[in-house]
């Protein structure tokens, strides 16, 4: 499939759709019993598509008056990988059938955490494709 056309089918819409804030609140919500104890929200965001990959990337943002310490970000890619709220397999999932490719045929990994700044650190999704 062409990534000119993935791209456009990937709108902020769609990635609200398959990553509500809700999940995010719910999220925090076991972690702490509150999501108002987070310290930053988490949104899905497209960094880029290329040929055979697609790369969202978790946005983790600071909550205003809180702290986005890395302390508390670098260790949440192995947590997200296996958080049944998150649910990466299923958010993956959604987002194959929403641009036209085959859910069965797309694979995932996540990368890193990256500070891209005192308030916003990522967690690159890739997602490849044949």
């Amino acid at each position: 499939m062409d990534a000119n056309k993935i791209k456009d089918k990937i709108t902020p819409q769609v990635l609200e759709t398959i990553f509500p804030i809700e999940r995010s609140n719910d999220f925090f919500e076991a972690f702490y019993g509150d999501s108002a104890d987070s310290h930053f929200d988490i949104r899905l965001g497209l960094e880029k598509v290329e040929e055979s990959r697609i790369i969202l990337a978790f946005h983790l943002i600071q909550r205003p008056g809180k702290c986005l310490a890395c302390n508390m970000t670098y260790g949440l890619p192995q947590v997200l990988d296996r958080h049944p709220i998150i649910n990466i397999n299923g958010l993956v999932s959604d987002l194959a059938s929403q641009v036209g490719l085959d859910p069965s045929q797309v694979q995932w990994k996540l990368g890193n955490t990256h500070e891209k700044s005192s308030e916003l650190h990522t967690v690159p999704l890739i997602i490849t494709f044949n």
